[in-house]
């Protein structure tokens, strides 16, 4: 009788240090840490393959970044002079995008279209050459190559260790930018004056 045998992983080059392990929790990429360890409670990544671990930690990364920027945005915004509503401080950064002229808010989208467009342009495969919403083979998730100040790790394990706490910053962010945006519609009031400042 013939042995079956598990159908082999896909063969993937080290990308970053990271190589592709079917044995580990999403593939191995970085991202666990204590006390967690690797924590999906919803089971999101449970028998995805290889390209969707790659996309579901593309999304996590991407959405962190936009996130810890969101999560900055609102402190300034909030605190700063504003074209609309000058020196008063301060002000609730949720009504400040609605009061933004279209004339200031179409080239900062058209620049968010631009940068979204090189992102994809870097990582994703095109339509047409390949299955819809794949991530190129060669591309690990979330590393576009944009590292003016060199901070990039040289290293495998180093490289593990800031994108963990890349990750780990990012969730945070997340859970914070939320947080503020329905604080803000609850009580009306900005965030540091909703803490005493």
């Amino acid at each position: 009788a013939a042995v079956e045998e598990d159908p082999a992983a896909p063969v993937v080059p080290a990308i970053n240090g990271w190589s592709a392990d079917a044995a580990l929790p999403l593939y191995g990429l970085p991202g666990s840490s204590a006390p967690f360890g690797f924590f999906d409670p919803l089971g999101f990544s449970k028998d995805v393959e290889l390209t969707g671990a790659k996309r579901l930690r593309e999304a996590e990364v991407m959405h962190g970044r936009v996130a810890m920027m969101a999560t900055i945005g609102y402190l300034i915004a909030e605190n700063t002079p504003t074209i609309a509503y000058g020196f008063d401080h301060p002000t609730i950064a949720n009504h400040q995008i609605p009061e933004v002229p279209g004339t200031v808010l179409f080239p900062f989208f058209l620049a968010i279209n631009i940068c979204e467009a090189l992102r994809a342009n870097r990582g994703w495969v095109e339509p047409g050459l390949g299955p819809l919403f794949t991530l190129r083979e060669s591309y690990y998730p979330g590393d576009l190559g944009f590292d003016p100040l060199g901070l990039k790790p040289k290293n495998a394990k180093d490289f593990e260790n800031m994108a963990t706490k890349e990750l780990n910053n990012g969730r945070l962010a997340m859970i914070a930018a939320a947080g503020f945006c329905v604080q803000e519609q609850i009580n009306g009031k900005a965030i540091l004056e909703n803490l005493g400042f």
